[in-house]
């Protein structure tokens, strides 16, 4: 007997979980997505707790801590790929209603109904867009009315454009008026829209060059730097305390006293990847936030701004060991 994973979280955490699925596209259920988070959660918790007690030798407390950071993560991840899809299927959907829009104000222009001129004004190339057309006319034909249809037409994605056209096709359908003219103006004032959202793109382009330059070349170059100056300067104690153990003497006050620095190459090494990580993350997802509207669209440049600033940040770092190469041994 399978078990009901459903049963371990709220009603209500249930029906967000059952939206954002629908929002989505995804073909699954709130059961099958819950069972995912839990055993793949699991599996990443014990192999992280597992790596970080045998291979770092930390506390199995501090071990268990970085496995219950990675599951969390991981759930994080399952919760933003979600929303990624949801922000896809908005894009998607509010790049080809001016188009399908047109089409039905032109199939109307025929004499037919406004649902046949839906359903006629489907195409092959919008895709997922068209499956839900078809089944709204499949439920037009169950008997549902077709206010009520084009109600659950909006809601199947996360749009404004999209709501607010369905709302006033209603309202038209309610108070009478010229659907067709409704139909055309509506298509017009979203093209204007799409225009003026680009426009708006193009001037805010200087900024996403400054802030992935900055990202991208900036903050890796100087960690990189930095990682390298720390690495010259363990040399050069490493040298003075061969010579003299005790130290510098103290120079002209006596509390001050030059000392090796308290932070290690190796420490600032891993905090410079970290740091280079978290900032090319955050850039991925600024970048896309100023020049699409929309953080989530960030998601897929992640990778690709991961890599390049790490490859930046090694790429620095040799050519700067190649410079300093003739300082010290620690290098």
């Amino acid at each position: 007997m399978a078990m009901n994973f459903e049963r371990l979280v709220s009603r209500g955490v249930a029906k967000f979980l059952s939206d954002e699925l629908d929002l989505s596209g995804l073909k699954m259920s709130v059961n099958g997505l819950i069972e995912i988070g839990i055993f793949a959660g699991f599996a990443l918790f014990v192999l992280v707790t597992a790596l970080v007690f045998l291979y770092l030798k930390l506390n199995i407390v501090f071990a268990a801590l970085g496995g219950v950071a990675a599951a969390v993560v991981l759930l994080v991840a399952l919760y933003a790929f979600l929303e990624f899809n949801i922000d896809k299927r908005k894009t998607f959907v509010e790049a080809i209603l001016p188009d399908y829009i047109q089409l039905t104000a032109a199939n109307m222009r025929s004499g037919i109904s406004l649902d046949k001129a839906m359903m006629a004004a489907a195409r092959p190339e919008f895709k997922y867009f068209t499956d839900d057309i078809m089944l709204m006319d499949k439920q037009i034909y169950a008997g549902e009315t077709m206010q009520n249809a084009l109600v659950r037409l909006g809601q199947k994605y996360r749009s404004r454009q999209l709501q607010h056209m369905m709302r006033m096709v209603n309202e038209s359908i309610r108070y009478g008026g010229s659907m067709n003219d409704l139909l055309k103006q509506i298509a017009k004032d979203l093209r204007n829209q799409a225009m003026i959202q680009k426009e708006i793109s193009g001037q805010l382009f200087l900024y996403t060059i400054f802030i992935t330059f900055a990202v991208l070349i900036g903050a890796p170059s100087l960690y990189a730097l930095t990682n390298k100056m720390i690495n010259v300067t363990d040399a050069v104690w490493a040298g003075i305390l061969r010579t003299n153990p005790s130290g510098l003497p103290s120079t002209g006050v006596a509390f001050i006293r030059p000392s090796p620095p308290k932070i290690t190459s190796s420490e600032y090494y891993n905090f410079s990847i970290i740091a280079v990580l978290m900032i090319t993350s955050l850039g991925a997802l600024i970048v896309s936030a100023i020049s699409n509207g929309s953080v989530l669209k960030g998601i897929k440049y992640l990778p690709l701004f991961i890599i390049v600033g790490l490859a930046v940040f090694f790429i620095v770092s040799i050519v700067i060991s190649s410079v300093f190469s003739s300082v010290g041994t620690g290098l």
